[in-house]
Formats: structure tokens, C-alpha cells, sequence
């Protein structure tokens, strides 16, 4: 989890909404200091406080995790079987003849 990224991502849109840490403390029900500690990363937040923030700033969930989840899926990718891995080998070979 990418407490830093989200964050900051988070101190954005909080400031391009023109709130303080105060206002958005205040309509989460949260105190300033947990906000600040939230936009640092040094703290994490509940699934509740999540999803509240995500409601208040207007953007989703996910838009607040993106950074997380990309992260997520590079330390452990998906394994593929031989059959699979020849299925996107062949389907990469026709999207090049095509664009060819």
C-alpha cells in the first residue's frame, strides 16, 4: 500500500477544492491532525474513512488507491499457463499483421 502517493493524492484535491485541513477534518468527522497525518502516509485510515473521503472529494476509491493497486499487481503478476502464454503470443502476432 502506497500510503505516501495516496496522500498526496488526496492534499491535491483537497487544495483544488479550496478546503483546509480543517474543513475536510470537519466533514469527514475526523480531527485536522489525522488529515494531516493521512496526507503525510504516515497514518492509514479505515475502509469507512476511505470511502467517506472518496464521497466528500468526488472521486472514486480506486482514484485514491491507483498507485497502490498498480503496485499490487507488479509484485505478484499473474502466472500464466503454456497454453495461455501461446494464446497472447498468437493474438500479438495477428495484432501485428494487422497493423502491418
Amino acid at each position: 500500500m502506497d500510503y505516501a502517493a495516496l496522500g498526496k493524492r488526496v492534499r491535491t484535491r483537497r487544495k483544488m477544492m479550496g478546503l483546509t485541513q480543517e474543513a475536510l477534518a470537519e466533514k469527514l468527522g475526523i480531527s485536522c491532525s489525522f488529515v494531516g497525518h493521512i496526507e503525510r502516509g504516515s497514518r492509514k485510515m479505515s475502509m469507512e474513512t476511505l470511502i467517506k473521503l472518496s464521497d466528500v472529494m468526488g472521486v472514486s476509491c480506486d482514484f485514491l488507491l491507483q498507485d497502490s493497486l498498480h503496485n499490487a499487481a507488479l509484485i505478484s503478476p499473474p502466472t500464466l499457463s503454456e497454453k495461455n502464454q501461446f494464446l497472447l503470443r498468437e493474438i500479438a502476432n495477428l495484432l501485428q499483421e494487422q497493423n502491418s
